[in-house]
């Protein structure tokens, strides 16, 4: 199975955000190269917030081209063979925390996003990943902080889509 495939059965499962996963779903259709950062119409992209429910706390990333504080992510590769897959991948490159497990019941929520052109839009995927007991983060090169924040502490310091995660997360839990 393709990761574009992939991607259409994971939408259609998802149960919610029903308009915004439909206009995912009509992208992938009308764009068979949907999932790849080429294509400028917008690509499908997979994300995790890394999630230490124990101690109530998220792990942030301090993104270095948008100086913004968002959960891990990016775009999909050739060798993802999931949309989860590339969101764990990128959760565990970002965090350097290793053992991360994705939580489950598939994606958390679905968050459409602009971008700067030549590309128009992410249409991010995104997953909650459950980091092992003692986990210890590293920074990536595609970072220019990573921290732990108390869930209390993540809406004076990230935007809405982050926080919209974090709740919605927790409420899985």
């Amino acid at each position: 199975m393709s990761l574009h495939d992939d991607a259409v059965l994971v939408l259609k499962a998802y149960e919610d955000q029903p308009e915004l996963r439909q206009d995912y779903l009509d992208h992938l259709s009308a764009h068979p190269d949907g999932m790849w950062k080429a294509c400028e119409a917008g690509h499908l992209t997979a994300s995790a917030l890394v999630i230490d429910p124990e101690r109530g706390r998220v792990l942030l990333t301090l993104h270095k081209k948008l100086n913004m504080w968002l959960q891990m992510g990016g775009h999909c590769e050739p060798g993802d063979a999931t949309v989860a897959a590339a969101a764990l991948r990128e959760a565990e490159e970002e965090s350097g925390v290793g053992g991360l497990t994705l939580l489950a019941g598939g994606p958390v929520r679905l968050d459409r996003h602009p971008i700067p052109a030549p590309c128009h839009w992410h249409l991010d995927v995104q997953y909650a990943a459950l980091a092992p007991a003692g986990a210890v983060e590293a920074i990536s090169d595609e970072s220019l902080d990573l921290r732990w924040f108390a869930y209390d502490e993540v809406a004076d310091v990230a935007d809405t889509s982050v926080v919209n995660l974090v709740e919605a997360t927790r409420s899985r839990l």
